[in-house]
């Protein structure tokens, strides 16, 4: 997988490589999907979310420029296998995720294969959590239709928030949005296809307010 889906096609951090060889992604989807986990597309993990296929995973990962002392906030925990990537590189992970039952797996699953210094919440990460912030990378895994501006309040002075923008019909942009010292820079990296944000981010965009 790593060699034919990921590295040949650019992603080039060893580690990030490395945490991608070592996370047994079969162990983060459901029983009946792990003949396809290594497969490089999403899978479904059940309340209409996916498994993000492993090529993103790997490029939005290096795309933060982690350290092995990055403090990482993660949106949108899922399975919990980004956020097992993640740990393979700095222990410093905190991930919110919003569908509880999936939350509560991906917590038993992570502590099962030792991932215990990754802290875990239930709630809406459309707000963050800035009581453990402020963060050197912040990674969200569905696409709000705006990018939420508390998320760009708790980077840290050169932090960078990763993250999909738009919605579905129309098409959605993966950007990466540093904090500089007089604002910020945006670059748009790759079109992409996630789950939508849900919450306070489904209705603040239906309501067309970002603020």
């Amino acid at each position: 997988m790593v060699e034919e889906q990921i590295a040949q096609r650019g992603v080039r951090d060893r580690a990030v490589l490395e945490a991608l060889r070592r996370v047994p992604r079969h162990e983060f989807v459901p029983r009946q999907m792990q003949s396809s986990a290594y497969a490089d597309r999403p899978l479904p993990i059940g309340h209409g979310q996916t498994i993000s296929q492993p090529y993103i995973v790997a490029f939005m990962t290096e795309a933060l420029q982690l350290t092995a002392d990055a403090r990482v906030l993660e949106v949108g925990t899922g399975s919990g296998y980004q956020a097992a990537v993640l740990a393979e590189i700095t222990p410093h992970i905190y991930s919110i995720e919003i569908v509880e039952p999936l939350a509560r797996e991906a917590a038993r699953t992570l502590e099962r294969h030792g991932y215990d210094t990754i802290r875990t919440r239930i709630g809406d990460g459309y707000a963050g959590w800035p009581e453990e912030g402020p963060f050197d990378a912040i990674i969200v895994t569905c696409a709000p239709g705006h990018v939420p501006p508390k998320l760009v309040e708790q980077l840290s002075p050169g932090g960078r928030l990763c993250l999909p923008v738009g919605d579905q019909g129309t098409g959605q942009i993966l950007q990466r949005i540093t904090r500089q010292p007089d604002g910020t820079t945006t670059e748009d990296l790759l079109m992409v296809r996630f789950v939508p944000m849900t919450g306070q981010a489904e209705r603040r965009s239906s309501n067309h307010d970002p603020g």
